[in-house]
């Protein structure tokens, strides 16, 4: 009888036994699918960031080459050769081709700005306001290209004549629009660049497989993974939920511009009670979590 007791209970622990690893594979791929979940919206951002800046470059290289293609007017209006003004209509429709590119371009990317979820509100409108900027520019140009033309169709015979004083009024024109637009767009990627900070949470486990902890020391060699941090624009976010009831602070942040308090789940919140303090050591906050 008691062997019989003896097998009964062995029988019961082995079926309890076989119920942990399916809790445990569930939690698992929980935090698998948590993880992913958070390097897609992490990498969302970086893209769309990334994008607004390509098109920003785009509009600015068609600048330059509206600009060139102006210089070249010039200089043709000026020669003695006989295919002159082949040249000149051909640079003409060039400029006029690389303005239409430039609108649809500021359009595309007006839209993407309205479509975009993860880009804050300032720098939307930072973004914005720059191409409010280059749209006038735009403008501006347009009346001085159909000026332009005009003046050479009235006055092709006597261009050559006239082309050095000619020549140096269009290239300066073509320097302060160049300069205009240049400053637009240095000025919206300086603002973005002055108020940009990066974030990561984790485990030492994980950050060391990150290469973001090494040897004890943090952000020590520059070959981490830049992706596992979160962008923020630091003006805007001064509270990070760290979502954990142990909390350490990595990297150096001055005292008294932070606070660590918890929340209605004894969970820790990071409060950045002074934005341009707490980041002045560094643009890169890593805190380790348990």
């Amino acid at each position: 009888m008691k062997k019989i007791y003896l097998g009964a209970a062995l029988l019961a622990f082995s079926l309890v036994a076989c119920d942990f690893p399916k809790e445990q594979n569930a939690a698992q791929a929980e935090m698998v699918d948590s993880s992913d979940s958070l390097q897609r919206v992490i990498q969302q951002k970086d893209n769309e960031l990334n994008n607004i800046m390509s098109t920003l470059n785009e509009i600015q290289e068609g600048f330059r080459q509206i600009n060139e293609a102006e210089g070249r007017v010039c200089i043709e209006s000026v020669s003695g050769e006989g295919s002159k003004h082949k040249t000149i209509m051909e640079n003409m429709a060039f400029i006029q081709r690389t303005m239409k590119t430039n609108r649809e371009l500021i359009a595309n990317l007006k839209q993407q700005l309205r479509n975009t979820t993860s880009t804050n509100t300032k720098l939307k409108a930072t973004i914005e306001e720059t191409l409010a900027g280059l749209m006038v520019q735009m403008e501006e140009k347009n009346t001085k290209i159909t000026a332009l033309k005009e003046e050479l169709a009235q006055k092709e015979t006597r261009l050559a004549e006239q082309g050095d004083s000619i020549s140096v009024l269009a290239t300066n024109v073509a320097e302060l629009s160049s300069d205009n637009a240049e400053k637009q767009i240095t000025m919206a990627k300086q603002e973005i660049e002055l108020n940009t900070a990066w974030y990561a949470l984790g485990t030492k486990k994980e950050l060391r497989s990150q290469k973001i902890l090494k040897d004890g020391d943090v952000l020590r060699t520059g070959d981490f993974n830049k992706n596992y941090f979160t962008r923020i624009d630091l003006r805007e976010t001064t509270v990070i939920p760290l979502d954990s009831k142990s909390a350490k602070l990595l990297t150096n942040h001055p005292a008294g511009s932070y606070g660590l308090e918890k929340d209605g789940q004894d969970k820790y919140v990071l409060h950045i009670y002074n934005p341009q303090t707490f980041w002045s050591v560094s643009r890169y906050l890593v805190v380790s979590v348990k």
